[in-house]
């Protein structure tokens, strides 16, 4: 099953998705053990090879490292088990900001030509709004087009930051899972505001959508409003995205927060 030049020497099964199954592995020689992720080939395989440019971009920094690659597998860097979710939702904000702060460097190699521009990356919210629907996705799909057309500097993104795609290890916190994209690094700072998954009255309380603003925003260099409009425009995304697949609970639920996020947004003056 696996590629002779990774020397696996053993392997246990650890999850399956909608998009790969996982595999905790032992290599020949090596220390530890490795992760090896075997996809699909469904449409979401492009962001998952997507990714693999992006941590071959990394190289390590901020991320888990990718070993190795054959086809549609991937042989990565055992980041660790404990992810972000585990800590106390005051304890997990420094973290997410220090990842951030890993994941966006001042000065880094060029990025990828590989990546997804983020107004592809929009596309399910802008589908969404050619027919009558939620005014929030209305509401959504203005402000991404407001971001979009803004001028700035087309970086390098992880693409889905949140707290399970944090984990610890050996290395401390690494990000894992990135789907590759490219366009404005606040991008990366709105899924947090959608997460830990499950727990809605947490993000949908006004004091916690504006200090995770104010600390997100910092290692981005840029304003707490800028954060929140990228905040309110992502909800609109995975709320289509979640429509797309027929998941209207996870739909609406994620639309109320939006509009959780949209209502702190204007209170703050933005």
């Amino acid at each position: 099953m696996w590629p002779a030049d990774w020397r696996v020497l053993h392997a246990s099964f650890v999850t399956e998705t909608a998009g790969s199954t996982i595999w905790r592995v032992r290599l020949v020689g090596a220390p530890g053990t490795a992760v090896a992720k075997v996809l699909k080939p469904a449409a979401d395989a492009a962001d998952e090879l997507r990714g693999a440019h992006y941590l071959r971009w990394r190289a390590g920094e901020g991320a888990v490292r990718l070993l190795a690659e054959h086809g549609l597998m991937l042989l990565l860097e055992d980041g660790g088990v404990a992810t972000l979710a585990t800590l106390p939702d005051a304890a997990a904000m420094p973290v997410a900001a220090d990842v951030l702060a890993r994941l966006h460097p001042p000065r880094f190699a060029p990025a990828p030509v590989a990546l997804q521009p983020l107004h592809e990356r929009f596309g399910a919210l802008f589908r969404r709004v050619t027919t009558p629907h939620d005014a929030a996705y209305a509401l959504a799909a203005d402000i991404a087009h407001e971001l979009l057309d803004a001028p700035h500097t087309p970086l390098a993104l992880h693409g889905d930051l949140h707290h399970d795609n944090v984990v610890h290890g050996a290395r401390g916190w690494l990000a894992i899972d990135p789907k590759g994209v490219l366009g404005d690094a606040a991008f990366d700072a709105a899924n947090w505001f959608y997460n830990p998954w499950g727990q809605d009255a947490l993000h949908r309380q006004a004091e916690r959508i504006a200090a995770l603003a104010q600390v997100l925003a910092a290692p981005l260099g840029c304003t707490s409003a800028h954060v929140l409009r990228h905040a309110v425009a992502y909800g609109g995304l995975s709320a289509a995205w979640f429509a797309e697949d027929g998941d209207v609970a996870n739909e609406r639920r994620t639309l109320t927060t939006l509009q959780a996020v949209h209502a702190a947004c204007r209170a703050g003056g933005f």
